[in-house]
């Protein structure tokens, strides 16, 4: 991913396996549990079933227990 490609604004990624593809160019996406914004160059977690992305591991395990995110 290249940053001279992106544009400003929210991205639409589509999710894959080990993989992303930029359907939009943005520079963020935003996380399906706490609706953080998460840069692109620091995504990390995301689901390829459901098609959404995570900004930490306790907003992934809160996605996958149904219960919310704990707060530190």
């Amino acid at each position: 991913m290249n940053k001279i490609e992106r544009s400003s604004g929210e991205a639409l990624i589509q999710y894959l396996d080990a993989d992303l593809r930029i359907l939009k160019p943005g520079t963020f996406v935003r996380c399906a549990v706490t609706g953080e914004a998460i840069a692109l160059d620091d995504l990390k977690y995301w689901s390829v079933a459901l098609q959404e992305a995570y900004a930490t591991p306790e907003a992934v395990m809160a996605r996958v227990t149904g219960q919310a995110p704990v707060k530190t």
